[in-house]
């Protein structure tokens, strides 16, 4: 009896060994893979379109953003750097958050009323930006 039970209190110990020598490296494993998901899927490009900037700037204007309405056309070029689109998507966001500060929570999304979110949303898609 003694035996058996020293046997499989080996054999637990042993198997409790691996499984903390395992488990380290499996985790980092892991651990790479999520952060190599997440920078591929919130990585923006380096350029846009200046066709795509441009209608992005008229989505946001036609949502009432006056910062996108007063912004200049990008013309003469091929493409603009993707910091002109990311301005202007956030300057919109928080023009749009401000002036939709008092509507019910039941009306907004991330702090502004749905149609100003579709806006933002459908514009930064129009120039393939992720982060903003």
């Amino acid at each position: 009896m003694n035996r058996t039970i020293r046997n499989a209190l080996a054999t637990v110990a042993v198997a409790g060994a691996l499984t903390a020598a395992v488990a380290p490296a499996a985790m980092a494993a892991e651990q790479s893979r999520s952060v190599a998901g997440v920078q591929a899927q919130d990585r923006n490009p380096k350029t846009v379109k200046a066709a795509a900037y441009n209608q992005a700037r008229s989505i946001l204007a036609q949502a009432g953003s006056q910062t996108a309405a007063k912004s200049h056309p990008a013309h003469g070029t091929n493409d603009v750097p993707v910091g002109y689109g990311t301005s202007l998507l956030a300057a919109a966001r928080d023009e749009f958050r401000a002036a939709d500060k008092h509507l019910p929570a039941g009306q907004k999304k991330s702090d502004m009323s749905i149609p100003h979110y579709n806006a933002i949303h459908s514009a930064a898609n129009t120039m393939g930006i992720d982060r903003w």
